[in-house]
């Protein structure tokens, strides 16, 4: 018995939607490296200048000093896993 021929179409596929479009098209905002960084440097420099400068009035916070230097390098953390 003989086979019928095969299909010479191509696939069909939906064009685009406006969605999909804008979803490519998305990537980070400009500003969010920039205070990705500086929250890291906000952080670093605030526990270092705790650390060097005896007698300042960071000495009011006591350990929560740690904590606020700590806390700016973990936004800067959570602002680059939105960073493309």
């Amino acid at each position: 018995m003989p086979e019928s021929r095969k299909r010479n179409k191509n696939v069909y596929t939906p064009p685009p939607t406006k969605a999909d479009k804008k979803a490519a098209s998305l990537g980070s905002p400009r500003w969010l490296p920039i205070v990705m960084v500086a929250c890291w440097l906000i952080g670093l420099v605030w526990i270092v200048v705790w650390y060097m400068v005896p007698n300042s009035a960071m000495d009011q916070l006591g350990a929560w000093n740690i904590v606020i230097g700590f806390g700016f390098i973990a936004i800067g953390f959570l602002l680059a896993t939105k960073w493309r």
